[in-house]
């Protein structure tokens, strides 16, 4: 395939799920994700369940992205994989087949940042969305992070803002547990939300200094509240299941808002971008796109498809630093904890 573009492989495989993504420059030419299904019946992923279902899941999901981008393996220009952080079992499975693969073809290989290519996947060619601009605060939030990150380049992100425990997606999907929901129940307390009372519940926001989080007071006043309630009446929870879904979400995404609006300000920052899993959660999409009308914000939110787990903002992200011709060797091991640049200075 004559291209001048260079068309870049990417490979996530940092916690259940199995994605493989071909991009042609900026734009995606397929985007292939198995998920698991068997972490349901545990109520949450198990590491070694995680990794044997990527042995199964790698070289067909690889090689549907491969064949629905409409190249072959000899067209890449390089394969960019996600190095860590994440469950080290599964960042295992991913890693070794990158080193097999770029061995036997002669291609070079790209370590990624998981948690930079949730940022960088705004930067992916989308249809009537723009780009935020440099320097821009980003909210990302998921299951396993919380984070408010100063964006000044590509890849010079600085994290100001972060959990001191619970990320938010964890306190989605714990709530959601406490109310008899199955997992990750955080889209299930979204759906049903909107049709509860927000305002029926009230508990405590947690009051951490600076631009720092903190989600597991809030866990436990919610489960205290329920358990107190369940001893008057035994059927508290199917009675008010939808006033507490509607009560968590409002008081875990004002939390959110709350530090962002701080952010913004302590900054002087008005390019505001989210991003990870619980960037899909629609009452945080609101709130944020609300804060055009009312701080003067330029918003942005990736497509649905990019805000989970994906390969796909793998391969942006590999895309960037293909450009500045940043390989690796084979010699490289994953890591489990994220490797950012932290800076707790803003109080």
């Amino acid at each position: 395939m004559s291209n001048h573009q260079p068309i870049i492989l990417g490979i996530e495989s940092s916690c259940d799920d199995t994605s493989a993504a071909v991009l042609i420059g900026r734009k995606v030419a397929s985007n292939i994700i198995a998920s698991q299904a068997i972490h349901t019946k545990f109520g949450g992923v198990v590491p070694e369940l995680a990794s044997r279902a990527h042995q199964q899941n790698i070289i067909p999901v690889v090689d549907t992205a491969i064949k629905e981008a409409g190249i072959s393996k000899t067209d890449l220009s390089a394969i960019a994989f996600t190095r860590g952080p994440g469950l080290l079992g599964s960042l295992l499975v991913g890693t070794s087949f990158v080193k097999g693969f770029s061995l036997g073809q002669n291609i070079p290989l790209i370590e990624i940042d998981h948690l930079q290519a949730h940022i960088l996947a705004h930067f992916i060619e989308t249809e009537g969305l723009e780009n935020p601009k440099f320097p821009f605060l980003c909210l990302t939030v998921s299951g396993g992070h919380t984070q408010i990150v100063l964006v000044k380049d590509y890849f010079d992100m600085e994290i100001v803002g972060n959990t001191i425990d619970d990320a938010a997606g964890e306190a989605f999907d714990k709530a959601a547990k406490i109310l008899g929901l199955p997992y990750p129940g955080g889209p299930l307390i979204d759906k049903m939300a909107p049709e509860g009372d927000a305002f029926k519940f009230d508990f405590p926001k947690p009051k951490i200094p600076g631009l720092n989080f903190s989600f597991s007071g809030l866990k436990t006043s919610f489960l205290y509240l329920i358990r107190d309630e369940l001893k008057k009446n035994a059927n508290f929870i199917q009675e008010n299941q939808k006033d507490l879904a509607a009560s968590i979400q409002r008081v875990i995404v004002e939390s959110l808002m709350d530090k962002l609006k701080r952010a913004s300000k302590e900054f002087g920052i008005k390019e505001i971008a989210v991003a990870g899993g619980v960037s899909a959660n629609s009452a945080l999409r609101k709130a944020i796109f609300e804060g055009r009308e009312k701080y003067g914000w330029n918003a942005y939110i990736p497509p649905f498809a990019y805000t989970t787990d994906n390969a796909a903002m793998i391969a942006i992200t590999g895309y960037y630093k293909y450009l500045n011709k940043e390989f690796v060797d084979l010699d490289f091991a994953p890591y489990a904890r994220a490797k950012f640049k932290v800076n707790t200075d803003f109080k």
